[in-house]
């Protein structure tokens, strides 16, 4: 099973921001988030020009959805 616990890594140590369900002893995984990524996250998730990801409106005219979309599936037939 596999369980995430947000916490923080200062000078060597990582302090918990919850208490976890797992009892001691169990092998854990510390994946790292860069900083950067954090500050870019926080009040900047509507900024167009941000180079990195999707760009609002950039699939405009190139997804369309078909008449029949909301037509039952023949494959269901024998669910009505």
């Amino acid at each position: 099973m596999l369980t995430t616990v947000k916490g923080t890594y200062d000078h060597g140590q990582i302090s918990l921001h919850e208490i976890s369900r797992i009892q001691e002893g169990t092998e854990v995984l510390v994946p790292f988030l860069e900083q950067t990524s954090l500050t870019q996250r926080k009040g900047h998730g509507t900024d167009t020009t941000n180079k990195e990801g999707i760009r609002f409106g950039s699939l405009a005219g190139k997804v369309s959805i078909p008449a029949d979309f909301n037509e039952p599936l023949d494959d269901l037939r024998e669910y009505r």
